[in-house]
C-alpha cells in the first residue's frame, strides 16, 4: 500500500526521478537461468555482489541455490556478514595491518575465504591470525591470462601452496582465476576455445597441488561474459557470475551476453529546446557511461546521446513533438556495476508498480 512514507504499490511513473529500477520478473528469470546452467553442468554458484551491492538480491540468489557469495572488497563482505550471510569469498588480496585486523574480526560472524598471491601477504595473514589464535581460509589467485593479480600457473601455484602448508594458521582451500581477457570475443566457438585454454591452466594448477598431497576443494572462476563456458570445463567447482542477474548495455554489446536487461534508470524530460532535442534529469551522477552509454527506451530514432553531470541530452534524427516536458523515460543502464554504486536504493518493479525498495547497503564500501 502506498503511504506518505512508502511508495509500495505506486505506479512507477509516479516515482520521483531519477530512480534506479529493477524489473523483478526479468531479474528473477535471470537468476533462475544462471542457477539452471550451474546445475546442468554440476558446478556451484557463488555470485559476485560487487555490482549488486544489495542484501535482498544476495538472499534471492542464495534461495535459488547459490552456495555463498563473492565480494571484491572487505567492506562489502562486512555488510553481507552483518545480514547473516556467512559463506563469503573475497576475491582480492587483503593487505595492510588495518585490513587484516578487520578480516580477523569478520571471523566472528562469517566464514570468509580470501585470495593470496604472494609469500609476503601469506605471512602477514598468518602472523596476524597466530597472534589472535585464529585460522584463515585462503585460495591462491592464479593469473590465467588476464595479466592483473595472481601467480603464474603451475609451479608458482605449487610453491605458494607449499608455503601455506608451512603456516598452520592458514587453511588452503583451492585456486581461483578470472579469464577476463576472453570476454570480448564475439564468436561463441572462439570464445569457448579461449576460455577452455585459460581454465585449463587453473585446473592443471589444482591437479598439481593434489598430486603433491594438498586438498583442493575450490576451483573458482567464471564471470558474466564467460561463465557458461567455464561451467563446462572439467575440474571447475564454482562460478562467480553476478552481473547476469541485471545485464546491461556493456554486457550485451561488449561481452556478447544474451541475458535480458533488468536494470533501468527512470528519468523525467525537463526540457525540449528544439523539436530534435530532449533533455533528461539524469546525468553522470546517476548513470555511468565509462563502459557503455545508457540506452533510452521508447523514443523515435536517435542521432546522438551525451551525458553531463546532471543531464542526458538526446538528439533525435528527425523532429518530433514527443516526448513532452514532464514525460518519463526509462534507460537501460550502460554498466550496472558503476551505476548501482551511484544510488542509495533500487526500486523493484512488477507489472508497472513498486513492489520493493532495497537499500544499496554496500554502496561506498570500497575499503
Amino acid at each position: 500500500m502506498t503511504t506518505a512514507s512508502s511508495p509500495i504499490g505506486m505506479p512507477k511513473d509516479m516515482l520521483d526521478t531519477p530512480a534506479l529500477l529493477v524489473d523483478l520478473d526479468v531479474m528473477m528469470a535471470n537468476v533462475a537461468r544462471v542457477a539452471s546452467i550451474c546445475r546442468r553442468n554440476g558446478v556451484q554458484w557463488r555470485p559476485h555482489i560487487k555490482g549488486q551491492k544489495t542484501i535482498a538480491i544476495a538472499r534471492q540468489e542464495l534461495a535459488a541455490g547459490a552456495i555463498g557469495i563473492t565480494c571484491a572488497k572487505l567492506g562489502e563482505a562486512e555488510v553481507m556478514a552483518s545480514a547473516g550471510i556467512r559463506n563469503i569469498l573475497i576475491a582480492n588480496q587483503i593487505v595492510s595491518p588495518i585490513k587484516v585486523r578487520r578480516l580477523l574480526d569478520l571471523l566472528d560472524r562469517a566464514d570468509p575465504i580470501v585470495a593470496v598471491d604472494s609469500i609476503e601477504n601469506l605471512h602477514e595473514l598468518a602472523d596476524a591470525a597466530k597472534a589472535r589464535g585464529r585460522r584463515l581460509n585462503v585460495v591462491i589467485e592464479v593469473d590465467v591470462g588476464m595479466k592483473r593479480a595472481g601467480v603464474g600457473p603451475g609451479e608458482p601455484v605449487l610453491a605458494l601452496a607449499r608455503a601455506i602448508a608451512g603456516r598452520p594458521e592458514i587453511v588452503f582451500r583451492g585456486v581461483m582465476g578470472w579469464e577476463s581477457h576472453t570476454v570480448t570475443i564475439a564468436d561463441p566457438e572462439q570464445k569457448r576455445l579461449a576460455v577452455a585454454g585459460a581454465i585449463a591452466q587453473l585446473t592443471a594448477s589444482a591437479d598439481s597441488c593434489r598430486r603433491a598431497g594438498f586438498a583442493v576443494d575450490i576451483v573458482s572462476c567464471g564471470g558474466t561474459g564467460t561463465f557458461p563456458y567455464c561451467a563446462e570445463q572439467p575440474g571447475v567447482t564454482e562460478v562467480q557470475v553476478g552481473g547476469a542477474v541485471f545485464s546491461d548495455m556493456y554486457y550485451r554489446t561488449k561481452f556478447h551476453v544474451d541475458f535480458p536487461c533488468a536494470l533501468t534508470v527512470l528519468a523525467t524530460v525537463t526540457s525540449r529546446p528544439t523539436p530534435n532535442r530532449i533533455v533528461l534529469d539524469a546525468g553522470k551522477k546517476v548513470m555511468s557511461s565509462d563502459a557503455a552509454m545508457p540506452m533510452p527506451l521508447g523514443l523515435p530514432e536517435i542521432s546522438s546521446l551525451r551525458l553531463s553531470a546532471e543531464h542526458m541530452t538526446i538528439e533525435l534524427l528527425n523532429p518530433s513533438d514527443r516526448p513532452s516536458i514532464g514525460d518519463r523515460i526509462e534507460l537501460i543502464v550502460g554498466y550496472s556495476d558503476t551505476t548501482v554504486h551511484l544510488h542509495d536504493e533500487i526500486v523493484g518493479i512488477r507489472d508497472g508498480k513498486v513492489e520493493a525498495v532495497w537499500p544499496v547497503a554496500a554502496r561506498g564500501k570500497s575499503k
